[in-house]
C-alpha cells in the first residue's frame, strides 16, 4: 500500500458499515480519503476518531446526494478545486428495499436503480475523467458488488436488487474492456460479499426485526473489516495484476 500513500480515495456510503470501515482503514494506510454520505455527523465523528488514532491519512467528510446527478458532479468539482482529483474511486454505496417484482412499490425500485446503479456509473464516469485529465494511468474504480449479483436467490423480496447488482457485474466487466480499448492501466474491480453484518439487513427488515436478527444469527457472517480487507489486498496487487472480480462467502453460507 505505500504507493498509495498521500493519494485521494473517493468511498461512496462512507458513514456507516462496509464504506465506513473502509475509509478507516484506507486512512491508517496514509491516504486522504473523501468520504461521502447524505449526512455528516457520522463521517466527522469518524474523521476525528482517524485523527484522534494518529493515522497518517486523512478523512475528509463530503456531503452528497447520490441520486441527485447535480449533486454528484458537484462533489467532484470540489475534490478537484481542494485535493486535484481522484486517484481511487470505491462505488460502495447501496441500498436494498423489500420490494417484490409481483407487487413493488414503482418509488422503491427507481431508488435502489439511482443509488445502486446509476450513481456507481456516473461517479466511475467522473473518476475516470478526473484521472484522465491528470495524466493518472495506475487509478483503480472498485464497485462493491453482492453475491445478487451472480446468483437469483429464490426470495421475492430481493428480486429487484438482485437486478441492481447484475447490472454492476456487467458494468464492472465493461468498464475493465473500456478501459483496456483506451490503452489505459487504470483497473477496475468488483467485490461480491456474501452476508456481511452491518445494519443492512436491519434497515431491509425495518418492519421485522425478527428477521434482520435471523440473518445474522444462523451463520457465522463476514464483518465489514473482512470486505475493507479485500480492499486494501486489492489496491495491493502489483500495477499489472487486475483483480477483476472477488467473491467473498461466509464458510456457512449455502448460496
Amino acid at each position: 500500500m505505500d504507493r498509495w500513500k498521500g493519494r485521494v480515495a473517493l468511498v461512496t456510503g462512507a458513514s456507516v458499515g462496509i464504506g465506513a470501515t473502509i475509509a478507516k482503514e484506507l486512512v491508517r494506510y496514509g491516504m486522504t480519503v473523501v468520504g461521502c454520505a447524505r449526512s455528516l455527523d457520522k463521517i466527522q465523528a469518524l474523521a476525528a476518531e482517524c485523527k484522534s488514532a494518529g493515522h497518517s491519512g486523512v478523512l475528509i467528510p463530503m456531503k452528497c446526494d447520490l441520486t441527485n446527478a447535480e449533486d454528484i458532479q458537484s462533489m467532484f468539482a470540489a475534490i478537484k478545486a481542494q485535493h486535484k482529483g481522484v486517484d481511487v474511486c470505491i462505488n460502495n454505496a447501496g441500498l436494498a428495499h423489500p420490494e417484490s417484482l409481483l407487487s413493488g412499490k414503482s418509488s422503491a425500485w427507481k431508488n435502489m436503480l439511482d443509488v445502486n446503479v446509476m450513481a456507481l456509473s456516473i461517479c466511475t464516469r467522473e473518476a475516470y475523467q478526473s484521472m484522465k485529465e491528470r495524466n493518472i494511468d495506475d487509478g483503480h474504480i472498485i464497485n462493491l458488488n453482492s453475491i445478487c449479483g451472480h446468483i437469483v436467490i429464490n426470495s421475492g423480496d430481493i428480486h429487484f436488487y438482485t437486478a441492481t447488482k447484475y447490472a454492476v457485474s456487467a458494468l464492472t466487466e465493461g468498464l475493465r474492456q473500456e478501459l483496456r480499448e483506451a490503452k489505459t492501466h487504470i483497473r477496475a474491480t468488483s467485490i461480491s460479499p456474501g452476508i456481511v453484518e452491518t445494519e443492512f439487513a436491519h434497515r431491509f427488515y425495518s418492519e421485522s426485526p425478527d428477521k434482520a436478527s435471523a440473518t445474522y444469527s444462523q451463520l457465522k457472517p463476514l464483518e465489514a473489516i473482512d470486505v475493507a480487507n479485500a480492499v486494501v489486498y486489492v489496491l495491493s496487487a502489483p500495477p499489472h495484476v487486475q483483480i477483476a472480480e472477488m467473491l467473498l462467502r461466509p464458510v456457512e453460507q449455502q448460496a
